[in-house]
């Protein structure tokens, strides 16, 4: 299993620790996510008007959770594959003379399918004090209690109980607004219970990840956009993680498409492949400690080297751009290590703004949405021309004939559309000047332009087949099937059946009760052939 390890903290005996360790540790000793299950407990009901398997509430939030031990001869180890999880570490640290280390150490791993940084951070906060202290049954009962929440629906506020604490939170949707966030407040009813209220529940401190290289965060936006391979050097696992999530996030509402790893550590199997010199570094952030990363990443084209993140209030000395050639001892200051120049022009109101608010001692909170809000400008400005164009490759809707295959999409040429920039370009809505022209050439060779269109191409194509279905339905069927052979009316049947099943299996964006009247439409159909075959084909799929 692939992780992307997002390291997280935990206090030790002693106080709190600043350490972490990777999600992708040694997975021989699994907790127990599903003790207790047997054959004839398997199916319960949840309370929720509905039979549900044992876990299966618990694999909607969570894939496994992880007790990693710490081995001096075995190290760590991983198996891999296509899919990737995040992984949520709490690491214990307390002294133990009686080990030859001198320390005992254990870390709690959450491992999910969501990206909800800000969430399972908090749930390993609430969790891995006490587990530490009660060991496995206490594991249990959380997992139980994570088991009986409802599904991370988009849209919905849930209530989450877990171990005597309720976290209230809203799960983000594609349609929210970019750049702001969904605070959930306190009602008067159904809320005093709740414990924690979670604002968000994957959005991390942009402007603490970003301080100590704010002067040059267009330029980062930029090397992000481009999908170019960066490195950053922090002086530990959390604050690597935040920083290349923060680096992931800040072309947002873009998806980022190329890899990052926020922990990456000598025993990651690309370990060679990533510090090999005979060939280009591939398009991925990575995030790294170990000081030895400085002498094996050398010939990556773009490092940051950060020091320690200060906390809200606290603005260290703004690190310079420098040349790759300078990083060649361990003890390197922290700087920008790239021989990059911008397609852009740097925004100095930015600068202007962030450095009156530090100035001004205003909360880190408040400089978060002021660098997001910012960073969302520059990236829909970029991106709006791009939609403008692959928008305009839709067949017109009066192309779609019923009796016809869906019209295919025009083709993406990209001299066609570097055309319509001259009067529909970024300048209508950026008041940033530079070469806009080579950013965009730049980034039509980009994984993140390559995964952008795919994902729009897709859309397109389903709305395609989405608008095909409805102009079925606005058709009189029954009457085509009286002018046509009984062989063609059943394999208009037969290719009506299968549109439904693409529809619900590809979730087509079709309205209700379109679907409902091509149901309709196939009953009728069928009720006006022959008993033998009305037989065969309400057999044949489902309507």
């Amino acid at each position: 299993m692939a992780l992307r390890g997002l390291a997280g903290s935990g206090p030790g005996s002693r106080g709190p620790l600043d350490q972490a360790v990777a999600a992708d540790e040694k997975r021989e000793a699994p907790a127990v996510v599903a003790a207790g299950a047997t054959p004839e407990d398997d199916e319960e009901d949840d309370g929720r008007g509905r039979g549900l398997l044992r876990w299966d509430g618990f694999s909607a939030w969570l894939h496994c959770v992880c007790v990693v031990g710490f081995d001096l001869e075995l190290g760590q180890a991983v198996e891999k594959d296509p899919a990737y999880f995040y992984g949520y570490v709490y690491f214990r640290q307390v002294r133990d003379k009686t080990l030859k280390r001198g320390y005992f150490q254990k870390s709690l791993v959450l491992i999910s399918k969501l990206p909800y940084i800000h969430f399972f951070h908090t749930v390993l906060k609430q969790i891995a004090p006490e587990y530490f202290e009660k060991n496995e049954p206490y594991l249990e009962a959380a997992c139980n209690d994570v088991d009986r929440w409802p599904a991370p629906v988009p849209g919905k506020t849930l209530h989450l109980p877990i171990m005597g604490v309720v976290m209230k939170v809203r799960i983000p949707t594609c349609h929210d607004k970019p750049g702001t966030t969904q605070i959930v407040q306190l009602t008067q009813q159904g809320d005093t219970l709740v414990s924690v209220i979670l604002p968000t529940v994957h959005e991390v401190d942009l402007f603490r990840c970003f301080c100590p290289v704010f002067l040059h965060s267009q330029m980062l936006w930029e090397l992000v956009l481009l999908g170019e391979p960066l490195v950053v050097m922090a002086p530990s696992p959390s604050e690597s993680s935040e920083t290349v999530l923060a680096l992931v996030n800040c072309i947002s509402p873009l998806k980022y498409f190329s890899d990052f790893r926020p922990y990456f550590t000598i025993h990651d199997s690309e370990f060679k492949e990533y510090t090999t010199r005979t060939q280009a570094p591939p398009s991925v952030i990575l995030g790294v400690t170990n000081p030895f990363f400085a002498k094996t990443l050398q010939h990556w084209p773009h490092i940051v080297r950060i020091g320690d993140l200060k906390p809200a209030g606290e603005i260290p000395k703004q690190v310079k751009v420098k040349k790759l050639k300078n990083l060649k001892t361990l003890d390197s200051k922290p700087g920008v290590y790239t021989s990059y120049k911008p397609y852009l022009n740097r925004d100095e109101e930015i600068i202007k703004q962030l450095q009156k608010g530090v100035q001004q001692k205003r909360p880190s909170e408040a400089q978060s949405v002021i660098l997001r809000r910012y960073f969302l400008e520059l990236t829909q400005s970029f991106i709006i021309p791009l939609e403008r164009y692959v928008a305009s490759l839709m067949p017109l809707q009066k192309s779609i004939s019923p009796w016809k295959s869906p019209p295919q999409l025009r083709q993406f040429l990209p001299e066609e559309f570097m055309k319509t920039l001259e009067k529909t370009g970024p300048q209508l809505t950026s008041r940033i000047k530079g070469d806009w022209i080579g950013l965009y050439r730049h980034f039509l060779k980009s994984p993140n332009f390559d995964g952008w269109f795919k994902t729009r191409r897709k859309e397109m194509t389903q709305k395609l087949e989405a608008l095909h279905l409805e102009a079925l339905c606005e058709e009189d069927l029954l009457l085509w099937t009286q002018k046509h052979t009984e062989v063609e009316t059943v394999d208009l049947v037969l290719k009506l059946k299968n549109k439904l099943l693409q529809a619900d299996r590809e979730r087509l964006p079709v309205k209700p009760d379109t679907m409902e009247k091509l149901r309709t439409h196939i009953d009728a159909i069928i009720l006006a052939l022959p008993e033998d075959l009305q037989g065969i084909l309400l057999k044949t799929g489902t309507t």
